[in-house]
């Protein structure tokens, strides 16, 4: 990445798009603190990314779906409450408190009704719904989110967004999008960044080709 000057508006939605090996990763990775910049400097709520991603009050995260293996033999009520961990001082048990705030992401991202089914039987926009349940539960000022409309069809994906921006009205949130699907991007982001290797354009969607 060179000559990246971006700045994303408090309450905005930003989606960040371009093609395969153009940055978008590395991009994602430098504000969520895992990559340093060899040169200048970026902030994250007047914070150090690293910081800031600490603080479960600042910043959420939701991975690709990829990252987990299904296969593990865990409900979606004990993945969501993975996300108080690190959260909470060491060797503190889960208290009524917490559970609550379980049952409050859960029901926000209509997922209450199966709380207590594994994880790997759900569909994959039920999925994309309980991860993004896990990073509301410390209930963050930004939430950024990796492909994550990957493995849904059309008709899921229109539901996944208008949930999105539920969420976003709901929860007072600043979304930050990366995605390959332009579609998904000009529907439910009011700015847009496109990135090789450079930013070549940041602004509104208005214009850009479906």
């Amino acid at each position: 990445l060179t000559h990246i000057t971006l700045h994303v508006k408090q309450g905005s939605t930003l989606g960040i798009i371009g093609p395969n090996g153009g940055g978008k990763s590395t991009l994602l990775k430098l504000m969520l603190g895992v990559l340093d910049p060899d040169e200048g400097s970026i902030t994250v709520m007047d914070r150090k990314p690293r910081d800031a991603c600490r603080d479960g009050s600042l910043v959420g995260y939701v991975p690709q779906r990829h990252v987990l293996d299904w296969t593990f033999p865990i409900t979606v009520r004990q993945f969501v409450q993975l996300g108080l961990i690190g959260k909470k001082p060491a060797f503190k048990w889960f208290n009524r408190s917490d559970h609550h705030a379980v049952t409050e992401a859960l029901q926000a991202v209509e997922m209450l009704p199966q709380a207590d089914q594994p994880i790997g039987g759900l569909s994959g926009g039920q999925q994309q719904r309980v991860f993004i349940a896990r990073a509301l539960i410390a209930k963050p000022r930004i939430l950024f989110l990796d492909e994550p409309t990957t493995g849904i069809d059309q008709a899921g994906q229109e539901i996944f967004l208008t949930l999105l921006d539920q969420l976003k009205t709901q929860f007072g949130l600043t979304l930050v999008m990366v995605s390959h699907d332009l579609r998904s991007v000009v529907a439910s982001c009011d700015r847009v960044a496109c990135l090789n290797r450079t930013l070549h354009y940041h602004d509104r969607p208005q214009g850009l080709s479906k």
